[in-house]
């Protein structure tokens, strides 16, 4: 197959080079990656600006936008063809439940479902700060067409999976469910002399809602989290509709 792969951690991210080294065993894989570290960016994408398309090597690309950028570059006319599937990591860091909203990693398969192409972001969480991709990485490229399977016409991947230890394995991979998270985040503000305000964003102490179907509960059990994660904005039906006022 023809694969796209892309990040929000930047070209030299080991994460992106273990995946692309790993799927290049079977697959031919294109990667268009950040020139820059652009974590925690969403689903930005750029408008009124160029993009810069850097070759760094054979089907290796930096790109002066965003992570969705990069697939968007991947996928209309940058490699000159349209690639099987696009797949989003390895990401340095979970991307579970509430995070997928802020995600970059997200945006990247985000962007290719709503094309209409198999996507699958991808990201590894570690207490041991030792940040061991390999195990996740033969893991997609030995089920990537049952993962396939699981995608859809704006329905992508999100796969979280934690860090192991030496000889340890996965206990196994569930579908699971995103969590609610609340980040507890704190802003520091300093007041220059000047008379302007600045703030600092300090991240909080995160606090998940628990529940045993999500994907918190399978990364924290040693077991790959994959939740299928709907591209595009679902209405809310059911409501009761008030009646409004209308000034002519």
């Amino acid at each position: 197959m023809r694969i796209l792969a892309v990040n929000d951690d930047g070209i030299n991210e080991k994460g992106l080079q273990v995946l692309t080294e790993v799927l290049r065993k079977q697959h031919d894989v294109s990667v268009i990656a950040p020139d820059k570290n652009r974590s925690g960016v969403s689903h930005g994408f750029t408008m009124n600006s160029p993009l810069c398309l850097h070759k760094v090597g054979e089907q290796q690309f930096t790109c002066s936008g965003l992570p969705a950028d990069c697939t968007i570059e991947g996928c209309k006319g940058a490699l000159g063809f349209i690639p099987d599937i696009v797949v989003s990591g390895i990401n340095r860091g979970a991307n579970i439940g509430t995070d997928i909203l802020y995600s970059g990693t997200a945006a990247g398969a985000r962007q290719g479902a709503i094309y209409g192409i198999p996507s699958i972001a991808i990201s590894l969480e570690s207490k041991i700060n030792k940040w061991n991709f390999n195990p996740l990485a033969h893991f997609v490229l030995d089920n990537i067409e049952k993962l396939i399977q699981l995608c859809d016409k704006n329905v992508f991947l999100n796969i979280n999976a934690l860090d192991l230890q030496e000889k340890e394995t996965y206990k196994g991979a569930k579908l699971t469910v995103p969590s609610l998270r609340d980040y507890r985040d704190l802003l520091e503000f300093y007041t220059s002399p000047n008379g302007d305000t600045y703030s600092f964003f300090r991240g909080g102490s995160i606090i998940t809602k628990p529940g045993e179907s999500t994907d918190f509960a399978a990364v924290e059990n040693k077991c790959i989290s994959i939740s299928r994660i709907n591209a595009q904005p679902q209405a809310i039906k059911g409501v009761a509709v008030p009646t409004f006022t209308l000034r002519g």
